[in-house]
């Protein structure tokens, strides 16, 4: 049995974000130490992520990405986290993380997405 928690935060982000694998390119993602995470989008300043494990609003986190050819860290910082479903041994949190810095494979100079490249 799993339960399904109706969460809709409003849209804080002011850049596109890449839903898409055929977007961003990402096969992988996961929170240091090596927390697995499911990316759920992502953008230049920010991602939107799923994992078993609680992140804490507030504190600094590292958001390790990988493409089919290039791997790359960024610091962010947790700007929420909630229950999104439950399962009977199971908990998927939702979190999102401001990254400290901008993800610069997203933007070129006329703001369209760009290839990833290694940071």
């Amino acid at each position: 049995m799993e339960t399904t928690v109706g969460i809709e935060a409003p849209d804080r982000r002011s850049m596109r974000r890449r839903e898409a694998f055929e977007e961003h390119r990402i096969v992988s993602a996961c929170v240091r130490p090596g927390q697995k995470a499911r990316l759920i989008d992502v953008s230049a300043g920010g991602a939107l992520i799923e994992t078993s494990h609680r992140l804490l609003p507030g504190t600094s986190v590292e958001l390790q990405v990988e493409t089919g050819t290039n791997r790359t860290s960024v610091r962010g910082r947790v700007v929420r986290c909630a229950v999104v479903r439950l399962r009977p041994t199971w908990v998927c949190y939702r979190g999102a993380i401001a990254f400290d810095r901008d993800l610069p494979w997203f933007v070129d100079e006329g703001g369209e997405a760009a290839t990833p490249q290694v940071i």
